[in-house]
């Protein structure tokens, strides 16, 4: 039973600080400000996660499980939809501010030489989403380039982008409909 309170305090303090990144960044954010939000004691903290860099790598990683948990569920719900009713749930689970995968991708930006070790968590991410709209792609059509498939994911990224500038989703709308157009 005791494992089972520390595993959901240790999950608050992960989604608390997942919060905070989010709008803050990685860079911003320190320890005090986490467990101050957190509400636990500094022992706590470094007793679950050691460091910043391995509570960083802990918080990504449990974003992109909870990513490939929801497109795998994707794909298996809509297995027998078409092609484009696929992409567009995948589509529209990653292009939000308030995904899990906006943190996956801030992460690509402002961690790198910080914390390589979760910088790779959010690159092997990236490749994941990439083989499974490639082989959705497959599925469906006769010809298929894995370049369409990295297409997709940096439709996704440049949404995010739009986003951050401007918070239109028609334009978030119109680009999915676009990319499934030419699908």
């Amino acid at each position: 039973m005791k494992n089972l309170g520390a595993s959901r305090k240790a999950l608050h303090v992960i989604d608390t600080a997942t919060n905070l990144f989010k709008q803050y960044g990685f860079n911003k954010v320190g320890v005090d400000q986490i467990i101050a939000e957190s509400q636990i004691n500094k022992g706590t903290f470094y007793n679950y996660f050691h460091s910043k860099e391995r509570f960083v790598e802990r918080c990504l990683v449990t974003q992109k499980e909870q990513l490939q948990e929801k497109v795998s569920v994707v794909s298996e719900f809509y297995q027998n939809a078409d092609l484009s009713d696929q992409l567009r749930q995948i589509y529209l689970l990653h292009a939000d501010l308030k995904s899990a995968y906006y943190l996956l991708f801030k992460a690509i930006f402002e961690i790198k030489k910080l914390y390589p070790n979760a910088y790779q968590t959010a690159l092997r991410y990236r490749r994941w989403l990439k083989n499974e709209i490639f082989c959705l792609l497959m599925e469906t059509k006769k010809t298929v380039s894995y370049a369409e498939a990295e297409i997709f994911v940096f439709m996704i990224d440049g949404t995010i982008l739009g986003l951050l500038s401007s918070d239109e989703e028609k334009e978030r709308d119109a680009l999915l409909e676009y990319f499934l157009k030419r699908v």
